[in-house]
């Protein structure tokens, strides 16, 4: 009987993942699952909900993990740091400009003011806005 209520909590959080598109439900799933094939195996209630909670927090922590890494290898996939941006003014930290044919905000990355170059090295994207940092002096030749 403890198998069968492990299979439809397993079932639920299936049916619960495909309606809210997380992998973490799906991942209590499979520890609801290890859940039930302990009580297959005929192990006490004590030893079932340990195996489904190391099931769980194994299953959490390589789904976080995996996400970690897939969120660093698309950030290095992006070609736009290191390219260069041309901005003509300045208000305070911020600014707007033309990069790859559209206005983009920019955003200072540096501690002091912006000076007055216009040449700036895109260091990182943050939705619609560039963070930049002035050109090292060898690259500031365009």
């Amino acid at each position: 009987m403890q198998a069968v209520i492990w299979w439809v909590f397993a079932a639920a959080l299936v049916i619960a993942e495909l309606l809210s598109g997380t992998f973490y439900l799906l991942m209590l799933a499979l520890a609801a699952v290890a859940g039930g094939v302990a009580a297959l195996a005929g192990a006490a209630l004590t030893v079932q909900l340990f195996t489904a909670t190391a099931c769980a927090l194994a299953a959490l922590a390589a789904l976080r993990r995996a996400r970690k890494r897939w969120h660093n290898r698309c950030a290095a996939l992006n070609f736009d740091i290191g390219a260069r941006v041309y901005i003509e003014n300045w208000d305070g930290r911020t600014a707007r400009a033309m990069y790859r044919g559209a206005q983009w905000n920019i955003e200072y990355a540096g501690t002091e003011q912006p000076g007055n170059r216009n040449w700036y090295e895109i260091r990182e994207v943050r939705g619609n806005c560039l963070v930049v940092a002035p050109l090292e002096a060898s690259t500031t030749s365009v």
